[in-house]
């Protein structure tokens, strides 16, 4: 399952609303483009293909829904950012 794909179920954002995210396929950060989820209620944009201080992390979201990345999926996106 690619990234895009766990995000087409409701989950529980940080403003604590089960909320079923848009996907946003590409948008522009100062250091290249991005994937990234916006939560309806918060409107809180999360980059989802790799961390980027322009937008929350998905690690936050992680820590409430706890099956969306396998451990691999996890250290991938953790290691994988622009200030690492």
């Amino acid at each position: 399952m690619n990234n895009v794909d766990k995000f087409q179920k409701k989950l529980l954002c940080v403003c604590q609303n089960m909320v079923l995210f848009e996907v946003i396929p590409e948008i522009e950060c100062d250091w290249g483009t991005h994937i990234v989820i916006q939560c309806p209620k918060c409107e809180e944009l999360f980059s989802i293909d790799k961390q980027c201080p322009a937008f929350q992390t998905i690690e936050l979201l992680l820590k409430q829904n706890t099956e969306l990345f396998s451990n691999e999926e996890q250290l991938s996106y953790s290691t994988d950012c622009h200030s690492c």
